[in-house]
C-alpha cells in the first residue's frame, strides 16, 4: 500500500514540525561526529558497546524500518523466530540458531571492518530524505496498524502514523543525548 502525494491542508502544518522536529534531533546527533575519523567513530569509549558511528547506524535502520512501517504496515517490522527459539532464549543468549534480524541488529550498533563515517552519514541523509517523502505523501497521520509480536510491543497494540513519528523523534533525540557522552567520553567534546 504506497500512499499517494496529496495536499493535507489541515495537517500540513503538523506535518512541516514533524519533518522540523525529526531534522533537529537528528541535526543533534549527526553533530556529535563533527571532525571525527572512521577509526574514533567507530571507538567504544564506555563500558557498553555502542560506537558513534554504530550509534548513527542503529538510529537510521531504525527510522527506515519504522516509515516503512507507515507505508507497508505491520508486514515491514517482522521479528519471526527459527523454529523452536523462543523470546526467552534470544534474551538469554541460549537460542541454538539466532535469526538474521537479531544480527543485523547487533552489527547496526557498532561500525564494522570496511565501514567508514562518511558511509554512514551518507546512508543516514539518505534515509531521511525518503523519510520527508513519506511523511508529506501518507493521506492520514492519523492511519493506524497493529505493531508484531515482540516483548518490547505491548500485546494487541496499535500506532498510528502521528505516533510512530513521534517515537522516531524521541529515539533518535535519546539517541542524541548517548551519543554526547560517548564523544565527550572520547576527546572532551561537546556537541551542544
Amino acid at each position: 500500500m504506497t500512499a499517494a502525494t496529496t495536499s493535507h491542508p489541515a495537517s500540513d502544518g503538523e506535518r512541516a514540525d514533524l519533518i522540523e522536529a525529526l531534522a533537529t534531533a537528528r541535526g543533534a546527533l549527526t553533530a556529535t561526529v563533527r571532525g571525527l575519523g572512521d577509526e574514533q567513530a567507530g571507538e567504544r569509549p564506555t563500558a557498553g558497546a555502542l560506537s558513534l558511528g554504530g550509534l548513527i547506524k542503529h538510529v537510521a535502520v531504525i527510522e527506515e524500518g519504522w516509515l516503512r512501517f507507515v507505508v507497508e504496515g505491520p508486514s515491514a517490522l517482522r521479528y519471526d523466530l527459527p523454529d523452536g527459539v523462543t523470546w526467552a532464549d534470544l534474551g538469554a543468549g541460549t537460542a541454538r540458531e539466532v535469526p538474521q534480524w537479531a544480527i543485523d541488529h547487533q552489527n547496526n550498533l557498532q561500525m564494522l571492518p570496511g565501514e567508514t563515517l562518511a558511509g554512514v552519514l551518507e546512508r543516514y541523509e539518505r534515509v531521511a530524505a525518503k523519510s520527508a517523502e513519506v511523511i508529506a505523501s501518507v493521506p492520514d497521520l492519523s492511519t493506524a496498524y497493529p505493531l508484531p509480536e515482540a516483548p518490547w510491543h505491548e500485546p494487541g497494540a496499535v500506532r498510528s502514523v502521528r505516533r510512530v513519528l513521534m517515537h522516531v523523534i524521541a529515539e533518535t533525540a535519546q539517541h542524541a543525548g548517548h551519543a554526547d557522552i560517548l564523544r565527550e567520553t572520547l576527546d572532551g567534546t561537546t556537541a551542544s
